[in-house]
């Protein structure tokens, strides 16, 4: 019995090892290590602020930063909290590598309150059957996930699922546009203020 309970407590361990493994900051809340911000004319600010906020400045149009080290592109989900501080359109444009392209969450779009993913065949969040409309209070933290794996892309905002796309018959990509710049892997907002924490990537294989 002693040999078998050791035996357990060293697969418990084994199995916690793994999940942390498995699991990555992508921002560390200290420093901008592991980004860099967009080259883009008119960009609003881009700072860390106290209690590991990443915040990203209002820009004349788009503000944005790209992961220097995209470490999957497949099989993976993210994690995030966001929330919008001053404008009316997305908080949290969250650009992810889908094997050797890239889409864009948008999170509070179009006016402030369109979700989805672009480009599906072509067309925005705001035109493709990933669209929807959510109402985003000012300063108040959504919990934001999104899901990739074959077949299928999916995204949650504060556990209920904004879509899911069975992404077999469509063609995937980014919209045109400065917002490229954050292949494959990056963050954004447009005309709006937005503040970023708990940044997490979890490898789902």
């Amino acid at each position: 019995m002693k040999a078998t309970a050791t035996c357990l407590l060293a697969l418990l361990a084994t199995l916690r090892c793994l999940a942390a493994t498995n699991e990555i900051a992508l921002f560390n809340g200290t420093t901008l290590d592991g980004w860099t911000e967009i080259d883009v004319a008119g960009k609003g600010e881009v700072r860390v602020r106290d209690g590991g906020i990443l915040e990203i400045g209002a820009g004349e149009t788009l503000t944005g930063l790209a992961c220097t080290n995209a470490p999957v592109c497949m099989n993976y989900e993210i994690t995030l909290e966001g929330r919008r501080t001053m404008g009316t359109d997305f908080f949290c444009g969250l650009t992810f590598p889908v094997l050797t392209n890239s889409c864009t969450l948008i999170i509070g779009g179009w006016g402030g309150g369109v979700t989805g993913m672009s480009s599906v065949d072509g067309q925005d969040a705001s035109e493709n059957q990933t669209g929807g409309q959510a109402d985003f209070a000012m300063n108040r933290w959504y919990k934001i996930r999104l899901r990739v794996t074959p077949g299928n892309i999916a995204a949650w905002v504060d556990d209920r699922q904004i879509f899911k796309l069975d992404t077999a018959e469509h063609s995937l990509g980014m919209r045109h546009g400065d917002i490229e710049l954050c292949m494959p892997l990056g963050l954004a907002t447009w005309q709006t203020r937005g503040e970023l924490r708990n940044i997490r990537l979890r490898r789902l294989d």
